[in-house]
């Protein structure tokens, strides 16, 4: 390293996607361009990151993994082509590849039936592969089945009061009958099993995966109501086979994740739920990369009040200011305060709008406009 270089500092860059505009290694490439053409001397090193949600894939990928292609069900239980990142005997699995809200135009959402038979399918697909470790990465998602569809994929059998396998989605689940989990997946014993997500909600109740997201997936307020009964009912019918684990899981923050997935994979896959962004740092060796850096900049596109429960800004500021590293943010649009973004960890933040106030052409021209926001940033912090 030149003393050029060390006087121009050395940059993590550490951001999420721009929902919308711009993937995490998209960001990073806008971000080193624009400090570099402010600052030449700079070392900046990319590690695009994700907090589970969509876009986990494409940030690990883009960290080291192999990309896996496998063709699975979507929500429709149609076929889609998903795609879940391998590295070893470690892959990361996301679930909205398969069973995401972003597979379905907005006309054709379908709250009562949509399935995440082709999640547990990408698991079986990871299997396969040779993982043995799995993050499985949760939000996005079209369902709010429990998980069910997944587990039937991996071998579970769920049936009605005349013994016929139950129809996709979570509101069949009102007529479950009985739950058989005996012919899961052997190799599902012998792996390990990471859930990553970015919300702790219960499976049920007024603060359960229907109550809260059901909206968000098209159901109205008799559907939620339904949903939310029937995956009450899954939790009971599993009571009689699982024990008393099953009410206690279903509890649990984390189970409601994913429309109740989340369920699904602590009691059927033996997972444990972890804020995703801190799985996704520990797997893309975000402390090695940490370690050479002088300035770290995250973000996301917007940077509001959820940021600061567990989404992935959050939690690199976090593990960045354990460190005693400096930390700035870059972001479409800032809709918190100095004192937020202070108490977070980040000493500064440079949205997109500061240059352009029209949030359309902010979407549209995101990238160049990041490179002009990232030669401010380097003029001001290098």
């Amino acid at each position: 390293m030149t003393d050029t270089e060390t006087a121009a500092g050395r940059v993590l860059i550490a951001a999420d996607k721009f929902k919308g505009s711009l993937t995490a290694a998209e960001v990073a490439a806008h971000v080193t361009a624009g400090i570099r053409a402010e600052r030449p001397g700079a070392v900046v090193t990319s590690l695009p990151v994700a907090d589970g949600g969509d876009g986990t894939v494409d940030a690990a990928v883009a960290g080291g993994f192999e990309a896996r292609e496998a063709e699975v069900s979507d929500p429709l239980g149609l076929p889609v082509r998903a795609v879940f990142a391998l590295r070893g005997d470690v892959a990361v699995v996301e679930m909205a590849q398969a069973s995401g809200l972003a597979l379905l135009p907005r006309w054709s959402l379908a709250p009562m039936t949509a399935t995440t038979y082709g999640t547990g399918e990408l698991i079986a697909a990871a299997l396969d592969a040779g993982a043995r470790t799995i993050v499985l990465g949760v939000g996005g998602s079209a369902t709010t089945d429990g998980g069910a569809g997944m587990l039937t994929a991996l071998g579970a059998r769920l049936l009605d009061a005349d013994g016929d396998p139950l129809p996709y989605g979570g509101g069949p689940l009102r007529d479950l009958a009985s739950a058989d989990l005996a012919g899961l997946d052997p190799r599902l014993a012998g792996t390990t099993f990471v859930l990553a997500g970015d919300v702790d909600n219960p499976l049920t109740g007024p603060t359960g995966a229907a109550a809260v997201y059901g909206p968000q997936k098209g159901a109205d307020p008799v559907e939620v109501e339904v949903l939310d009964a029937a995956l009450a009912t899954f939790v009971r019918v599993l009571e009689r086979t699982e024990g008393p684990r099953a009410a206690e899981l279903a509890a649990s923050p984390g189970a409601g994740a994913a429309g109740g997935l989340g369920f699904g994979a602590l009691l059927g896959l033996g997972a444990s739920f972890r804020p995703g962004i801190e799985v996704l740092l520990d797997v893309l060796g975000f402390e090695a990369a940490l370690a050479g850096a002088d300035l770290v900049v995250t973000g996301e596109g917007s940077l509001d009040g959820q940021t600061l429960h567990g989404k992935a800004p959050a939690g690199v500021a976090a593990a960045a200011r354990a460190a005693g590293k400096r930390v700035v943010a870059v972001c479409g649009r800032l809709a918190i305060g100095e004192a937020e973004l202070a108490g977070a960890g980040i000493e500064a933040a440079y949205p997109l709008t500061a240059l352009e106030p029209d949030p359309e052409r902010c979407m549209a021209d995101a990238g160049p406009l990041l490179e002009r926001v990232a030669r401010v940033l380097a003029a001001e912090q290098l």
